[in-house]
């Protein structure tokens, strides 16, 4: 029975693992559709090399700062109780590989390949273990402290703030050490558009992230007999929610439609085991309206060039799930109870806070020794051909210039 219930779980967080890294693919499409044809070669290649970075940072130090566990022993060892640990491993890196993704949508079209491949390697080894490890596995006191003081810990059931917000707000430090894109701005204040490249594959990137999240969300789990078929429904409502407000705010816009769903999906992860479905339906609605909102206010009247919008979706929707999940999973308000306001307001602010100064150091560091940001030739001709030397479409541009 012992091996049978090891099994079961190996297999049960081994299927989250791979609809988590399917989600990656959907953080590929959503780049992909959103930037300018003569990026989106750069946006695909760009997820996949990220990951694979931060996959040799988590197995060699980032999973083992944050639980204590290293793989350097031998492959017996390793397959105790049917590779378990391994395969938790994988899931949570599948998390942490989100942050260099969601900060990749940030920085698109102007930055460097390979800085921001060191960039990913360093955030994903040593800034985004420092608050999973405390978040997730007690580190520093810091849980304790809050336990013994407020009455109850920090709770982030699937990382609206541990992912979301730290990877929201890392970019942000990213987007504003980069710059904004050149015409982006004019000088006497008039923001000049830059439409998405592609709607279908921005709407595909949306749809594969929704899919994947409830990997995300209910295979946090991570034993099968802790599944919770109400963490499926919280993060449905919150995804609908998410949607419907972001149709009604964003006025119909296609761009703010499918990433309403997202911004929901954000807000509910840290409360998605506490709260009661119609608060998740209300937390995802007011992270589309977040989201349509801060978009829109961060890009015109800040002038801060976020391509992808990723810090009013994951850095403010993510920090607005933390704090929410200490109101609505209250028994008051028909959720499970055992959290509260002011440890979730304190964990988040904590988080927001750790990303900030990594963000800033990391991306600090690489903009003096390295430089971050294309040259103006390479920006003009699109990081596929300054970087990759071949664009999405290469046959019809190579018709072009036989005509």
């Amino acid at each position: 029975m012992e091996a049978l219930k090891n099994g079961s779980d190996v297999l049960f967080v081994l299927i989250g693992a791979v609809m988590v890294l399917a989600m990656h693919s959907g953080f590929a499409f959503l780049e992909l559709g959103t930037v300018r044809a003569k990026n989106q070669v750069n946006a695909l290649v760009k997820i996949l090399t990220d990951f694979s970075a931060s996959t040799v940072a988590y197995f060699v130090i980032g999973y083992g700062m944050a639980y204590g566990v290293s793989f350097f022993v031998g492959a017996e060892q390793l397959a105790h109780k049917s590779g378990y640990e391994l395969v938790k491993f994988f899931f949570l890196l599948t998390f942490a590989a989100a942050v260099p993704a969601i900060v990749s949508g940030g920085i698109a079209e102007r930055a460097k390949f390979y800085p921001q491949l060191v960039a990913s390697f360093v955030i994903v080894a040593l800034v985004y273990p420092l608050f999973e490890g405390i978040a997730w596995n007690q580190k520093f006191g810091v849980q304790a402290w809050l336990k013994a003081s407020l009455g109850e810990e920090f709770h982030d059931f699937a990382g609206s703030v541990v992912v979301h917000a730290m990877g929201g707000w890392i970019a942000l430090m990213a987007v504003v050490l980069l710059g904004a894109r050149k015409g982006r701005y004019g000088r006497d204040g008039r923001v000049m558009a830059h439409p998405p490249s592609s709607i279908p594959f921005l709407a595909l990137g949306a749809w594969i992230l929704s899919v994947g999240w409830f990997g995300f969300n209910v295979m946090s789990a991570q034993a099968i007999d802790k599944i919770s078929g109400l963490v499926a429904v919280n993060s449905l409502m919150a995804m609908v929610g998410g949607t419907l407000a972001a149709l009604f705010a964003g006025r119909n816009d296609p761009g703010f439609v499918h990433n309403g769903p997202l911004a929901g999906l954000v807000a509910v992860c840290a409360g998605s085991d506490v709260m009661h479905p119609a608060g998740s339906f209300v937390v995802g609605a007011v992270a589309g309206v977040l989201f349509t909102y801060l978009f829109t206010v961060t890009q015109n009247r800040w002038k801060i060039d976020d391509v992808l919008g990723v810090w009013p979706l994951h850095g403010l929707c993510g920090a607005w799930g933390g704090i929410a999940c200490g109101i609505f999973g209250s028994k008051q308000l028909g959720g499970m109870g055992g959290v509260a306001f002011l440890p979730q307001l304190l964990g988040t602010l904590l988080g927001i806070a750790i990303a900030l100064l990594g963000g800033l150091l990391v991306y600090g560091a690489l903009r003096a020794v390295t430089g971050i940001r294309l040259s103006e030739e390479d920006e003009f001709n699109g990081a596929d051909l300054a970087t990759h030397n071949i664009s999405a479409t290469p046959e019809r541009e190579s018709g072009r210039a036989s005509q």
